[in-house]
């Protein structure tokens, strides 16, 4: 049983096999794996629902309420977490820990493989040049983050120096302009369509400045797919 989107794709890729229950929001347009998970019952995490399929395994990244793992926990069913990542090492982890709780741990090593092999293939093909992460709610991200982790990985220096997720700031953009804008989360149009990185002025400062765009499917979850996020910025010409 899946309890949010993101253990959704940890279950879809190691055990497509199982009979598994997904979150209401497996095959969102941001769900990495949202085709795969068609065909399968989706439910809501709930202790009636988990009551009623009796999983003999629980993922789940932020899903669930307390009454429910407490539930979990009392009966002996088995809960794998996946943690909060800011970088690859700590995505390494979350397989190895998902793939031994789903006793699929050589689909989780193939997983590793090909993380690795987009992250080798991408090195340095940002040159060092200075990007900046842009959503289009008008966040930006800076060190200790999983962005960060993508910018670096793919030859980029941060051009957010504060650490964390914060807004960037219309201010702020146009008083000192990034050299370039990764942007996030742009393709969902109907998504913060009113948000600060949609601002007319914004966008025509990031008409020149944009050196890709990611989709939001390989940034809503601390996962292997985030290589598909280096990749994207790895292909950008210098």
């Amino acid at each position: 049983m899946s309890l949010d989107q993101c253990a959704d794709q940890y279950v879809l890729a190691l055990r497509p096999d199982a009979e598994v229950r997904l979150s209401p929001r497996a095959d969102d347009p941001d769900a990495s794996l949202r085709e795969a998970a068609k065909g399968h019952r989706r439910i809501r995490p709930t202790l009636e629902a988990a009551v009623a399929f009796r999983p003999d395994v629980v993922v789940r990244y932020w899903g669930g309420d307390m009454r429910l793992l407490s539930r979990l926990e009392a009966d002996g069913i088995t809960v794998a977490t996946i943690n909060d990542s800011q970088n690859f090492e700590g995505i390494r982890q979350n397989i190895q820990t998902v793939s031994k709780a789903l006793r699929a741990s050589e689909r989780g090593d193939d997983l590793i493989r090909d993380m690795d092999a987009k992250l080798q293939a991408s090195q340095g093909r940002g040159q060092g040049r200075s990007a900046t992460y842009l959503t289009a709610s008008g966040f930006t991200a800076g060190p200790e983050t999983l962005i960060d982790s993508v910018l670096r990985a793919a030859g980029f220096k941060n051009g957010t120096r504060a650490a964390g997720y914060q807004p960037l700031g219309l201010e702020r953009a146009l008083l000192n302009p990034p050299l370039l804008f990764v942007r996030g989360f742009f393709e969902q149009l109907m998504a913060d369509w009113r948000g600060t990185g949609r601002h007319p002025v914004l966008k025509g400062l990031m008409q020149k400045r944009t050196v890709a765009d990611l989709p939001a499917s390989t940034l809503t979850c601390p996962a292997w797919f985030a290589a598909d996020a280096v990749t994207t910025l790895a292909k950008v010409d210098p």
